[in-house]
C-alpha cells in the first residue's frame, strides 16, 4: 500500500491553513490562495508546514512525510 501524497484526496487538513478541515472556516483560506495565486504550505494528509519552491512555470512542495507534489502534475492530471 502507498501513502497518499501532500495533496491527495481526500484531504484531512487545509493545505493553506494547517488545520483540521472540520476546523478551518471559510475565511481562514487567504484570497490569493482562492484565487489560485498561492501554491499549498501545509500537508493535506498530516497538516506539517511542507518546504515549497516557487518556479517561473509553477511550484513544488514537499511534506517530509507524504512526499512530493509538483504544480506542473496537477495541471497534466
Amino acid at each position: 500500500m502507498s501513502t497518499a501524497g501532500p495533496l491527495t484526496e481526500p484531504l484531512r487538513y487545509g493545505v493553506y491553513t494547517g488545520l483540521a478541515l472540520e476546523m478551518q472556516s471559510p475565511e481562514a483560506v487567504p484570497a490569493a490562495a482562492k484565487l489560485g495565486l498561492e501554491p499549498p504550505r501545509y500537508c493535506g494528509q498530516c497538516g506539517r508546514r511542507m518546504v515549497v519552491q516557487v518556479r517561473p512555470d509553477g511550484w513544488d512542495a514537499r511534506c517530509s512525510r507524504h512526499g512530493t507534489v509538483d504544480s506542473v502534475e496537477l495541471w497534466h492530471r
